[in-house]
């Protein structure tokens, strides 16, 4: 029997015509294939519903996350997906799943970062389900959120001549995981970790969902279309390029590298914009913006205190996702990151 990967997996469990039929028969305006779903529930509004599961050994491990860490990751991951439709996050349902005997100290540990995280963005948790496990620790996290009817961001709606934007430097999550990787040290054992790692490990352990950036983009009019950089830029690009059905030509000279990356990197003797291409969890949002606009957004972004980088463009002379290198050669990149199903 032959195997796949996570994406045709999704396509195969969910495609097919009966099934946009439902959704569509039911009030889902945008469903499977989106950061999100958006569906209708009144008139003038729309609920956007995601969830996001943390599987022990596969997400995190004694080594890569404390408890608090865990929790903490798995409500700001789901809020990221809300984050990139531009809507607001309201409610959390959280189904956990334990090994018997698991001490309730860590569980205790698990709910702090939760319930912190989800303060910190207005999110009230609102249900959930807890049940045993053969295996190790599963936590999964519903977010529900909200925005006015219409006004949701989405992935396919990129265009030709848009500049391609990203709010914050990226590859950091995936260095700090690799840097926590190497010392092999229990979370509970952590102490004394040099300031260019410890940027790097709160990367990876203490992601912020772009909440107030996804608002910002939305309340703008100027976005055209979004995604989060969960599975590093050049799957996040090619998500969008697919989508919309067009091209996207990344600028190697206008990617931001964190002095932190850099550092890393260079103690590893590998290139910074590996991790930023193809590392992922970062939780900042990529998208698009009408060429002529993108000044202007940029302005409303540093009035509010936030950063936004232009760092490349939208074409429809290819399909697809290429680099525009430092020396002038362009070359296409792979849809590549991390793959649930790929050896």
């Amino acid at each position: 029997m032959s195997s796949v990967d996570e994406f045709a997996l999704i396509r195969m469990l969910t495609g097919g015509k009966q099934s946009l039929a439902f959704e569509r028969a039911s009030g889902v305006e945008t469903g499977i294939g989106d950061d999100a779903a958006v569906v209708n529930v009144s008139p003038g509004s729309q609920w956007i519903l995601t969830c996001d599961t943390m599987n022990e050994g596969v997400h995190f491990s004694a080594v890569t996350m404390r408890d608090t860490d865990i929790g903490y990751k798995a409500m700001a991951s789901a809020a990221s997906d809300i984050a990139a439709m531009g809507a607001v996050p309201r409610f959390a349902l959280i189904a956990l799943s334990l090994p018997k005997g698991t001490a309730v100290e860590r569980v205790r540990a698990m709910y702090d970062g939760l319930y912190e995280c989800a303060s910190k963005y207005g999110i009230v948790v609102a249900g959930g389900d807890t049940t045993s496990s053969l295996g190790g620790i599963t936590l999964t996290v519903t977010v529900i959120g909200e925005t006015e009817a219409g006004t949701a961001l989405l992935r396919s709606t990129a265009q030709p001549g848009d500049a391609l934007f990203a709010t914050g430097v990226l590859g950091c999550s995936a260095a700090g995981l690799e840097w926590l990787l190497q010392q092999g040290k229990p979370g509970t054992e952590w102490a004394d970790i040099p300031p260019e790692a410890e940027i790097l490990v709160r990367a990876h352990t203490r992601p912020e969902p772009q909440i107030e950036a996804g608002q910002l983009l939305q309340q703008s009019g100027l976005c055209h279309a979004l995604n989060d950089v969960s599975d590093g830029l050049a799957s996040e690009a090619w998500e969008i390029a697919e989508a919309s059905g067009v091209g996207i030509d990344l600028i190697e000279d206008r990617i931001p590298v964190a002095d932190e990356l850099h550092w890393f990197a260079g103690t590893q003797r590998k290139a910074a914009l590996d991790y930023i291409l193809y590392g992922g969890e970062d939780y900042q949002l990529v998208g698009t913006v009408p060429a002529g606009d993108a000044i202007d957004l940029q302005m409303r972004f540093k009035e509010a205190g936030l950063p936004l980088y232009l760092i490349g463009y939208v074409n429809s002379e290819v399909h697809g996702v290429r680099l525009v290198q430092s020396d002038g050669f362009i070359r296409p990149l792979e849809k590549k990151g991390y793959n649930h199903f790929s050896s």
